[in-house]
């Protein structure tokens, strides 16, 4: 029985076509996996190109006079730092300075774009909009009116760039620029989240399916669907809200330091909190872990308890077995000073204690062009 509350992307009915299996998603129907499976797609993006659609994830649109100020408050990350032309990862955050959302910033001539999780897109356009006070912006929940593919992996260069007039070569990682990918309007942008090179496009949602048409299919990308977004960005060691970040989490915690910029020149809500954090030492860090078991019989699943010294000391917070890795990896919390590479941990896998290793992160070493 399908969940009639559940949102569609444009391109559900070739999901559907092609024989995905759908599953709910962030308040969406989409595509977990095609026949081929997961271990397959997957591969896919290691050794060739894969295509996946990312229509759900959510976009705001930012214009006015105060729209560098305002994102700049809004955001962890400076935007001031960035020319036209240029996306940063970056976060919104609590006063607490925890997540309400990671998040992409793009900066255009006369606008910025905040790209935020198909899950959190009401929840992080009320804390945008609560901030708005007197600042001279416009903002626009253009969500709907957005579609988002993402091409990834080591062909995904000469695949978008057989299809477009534009030097996509020369893109550099993190840029973007707009123009046409098989004559449909796109902002190009060299981003992704597998730790592949590759490109984000978005479009009008109306233009989505000539899009994918044009770059899906035998001979160019393999359609892809969450399974293998999950399992290639957890080798990757990209965090995922609700699993490896959330409200209870700072960047500080996370390892993600490098999205909080305390000395920008603005204030940014949860700054406070992150310099006290700062000055006062961070207690836990996010880290990746091997279940030592070979071969992997014992998977740690997202929620299972960690245990270090015999206590308890979280849960595992993303955890799965990878074909890359081909071993049951995760990443859980643990107390800063036995946060390193070779802390032996246990996990409760059922009911029995599976002995693991704290690894450095990432699983994979990253493909992106620099």
């Amino acid at each position: 029985m399908v969940d009639q509350t559940l949102k569609r992307t444009p391109l559900h009915a070739i999901h559907v076509a092609l024989g995905a299996k759908m599953v709910p998603f962030g308040g969406y129907e989409m595509p977990v996996a095609y026949p081929a499976g997961i271990n397959a797609e997957h591969r896919a993006v290691r050794e060739g190109a894969g295509i996946f659609d990312v229509s759900h994830m959510g976009e705001f649109e930012v214009t006015g006079p105060d729209r560098n100020a305002f994102v700049q408050k809004v955001t962890c990350n400076d935007v001031g730092a960035l020319r036209p032309g240029q996306a940063q990862y970056s976060a919104l955050l609590t006063e607490q300075g925890t997540f309400v959302d990671d998040c992409l910033v793009y900066r255009f001539e006369d606008k910025l774009m905040v790209v935020v999780n198909a899950s959190n897109i009401d929840k992080d356009w009320d804390h945008i909009v609560a901030q708005k006070g007197g600042a001279n912006v416009r903002l626009r929940n253009i969500s709907e009116e957005v579609a988002l593919l993402a091409v990834q992996g080591p062909k995904a260069e000469a695949l978008v760039g057989s299809l477009t007039a534009v030097g996509v070569a020369m893109i550099p990682y993190y840029h973007f620029t707009e123009g046409k990918v098989a004559g449909v309007q796109c902002f190009i942008s060299r981003t992704g989240y597998t730790g592949e090179d590759g490109f984000e496009l978005y479009c009008r949602a109306g233009d989505v399916e000539t899009l994918w048409h044009a770059l899906a299919g035998p001979g160019r990308a393999e359609p892809c669907g969450l399974g293998a977004r999950d399992t290639l960005r957890l080798e990757a060691g990209l965090p995922l809200y609700g699993s490896d970040i959330d409200d209870t989490v700072t960047p500080l915690e996370a390892g993600l330091n490098f999205i909080v910029k305390l000395d920008k020149g603005a204030t940014f809500v949860g700054l406070a909190a992150l310099k006290r954090q700062k000055l006062e030492g961070i207690t836990r860090r996010l880290v990746g872990f091997t279940v030592t078991e070979t071969p992997p019989r014992m998977i740690a699943r997202h929620g299972y308890d960690v245990f270090l010294d015999g206590r308890k000391a979280d849960i595992v917070r993303s955890g799965t077995v990878t074909p890359t890795v081909n071993a049951a990896i995760g990443t859980t919390y643990l107390p800063v000073t036995q946060a390193k590479p070779g802390t032996k941990i246990e996990i409760d896998i059922r009911g029995k204690r599976a002995p693991a290793e704290v690894v450095k992160l990432p699983f994979v070493p990253h493909r992106t062009k620099r």
